[in-house]
């Protein structure tokens, strides 16, 4: 007889970081009226875009490995919306890029390993920049290379790619955002307010 895999019922730390401490001084800080105004992560997109070696199976499969190993979730496959003479890629072309979209526990988790435990692994790493939001609030960080993950092995790592992370926040605007992820412990550059 098959056993069911016990599952944790312990919250991710920074879920419940967030919902004990964090919330409480950003709604101070940023001095607003009502609790639901106070910045929350809705999810976080991780993906990669294959571009120029999208008829290469091995990239491809190395990319997909890379995602499920650092992400804990099966990544899909992205179609072209738009066409690109340079890439040789016309609209609808299928496999032009991989994500995972992650939420939940999964989500707080990944954040606690990249902030903790990945960026310190990179080299002459002086934060990142604040060129990165967008109009609604939401950030994106782009990675070089996926070798700063530590569940990934030696061959993992035979083929460097970058990585795209976008955290979507909501309802924010690029301050708010940017308190927040500052609260989450995401190091940004010194001197570089926006």
């Amino acid at each position: 007889m098959a056993t069911k895999p016990t599952t944790s019922t312990t919250a991710p730390r920074l879920k419940t970081l967030y919902q004990n401490t964090i919330s409480k001084e950003l709604q101070q800080e940023l001095e607003l009226g009502n609790i639901n105004q106070v910045p929350k992560l809705q999810k976080i997109v991780v993906s990669v875009g294959i571009g120029k070696n999208k008829d290469d199976k091995r990239f491809h499969e190395i990319v997909v490995t890379t995602l499920q190993k650092i992400t804990g979730q099966q990544p899909v496959d992205r179609m072209a919306k738009k066409s690109i003479a340079g890439f040789k890629i016309r609209a609808g072309m299928n496999r032009v890029g991989v994500s995972v979209t992650l939420r939940g526990a999964r989500m707080y988790e990944f954040l606690d390993r990249l902030v903790n435990v990945a960026m310190p692994r990179i080299r002459d790493f002086h934060g990142v920049g604040a060129k990165g939001f967008d109009k609604k609030g939401n950030y994106n960080l782009g990675l070089l290379e996926q070798s700063i993950f530590p569940e990934l092995s030696f061959e993992d790592t035979q083929i460097l790619h970058g990585l795209q992370i976008t955290f979507v926040i909501t309802p924010s605007n690029q301050k708010n955002s940017r308190a927040l992820l500052e609260k989450f412990g995401i190091p940004f550059e010194k001197g570089d307010r926006r």
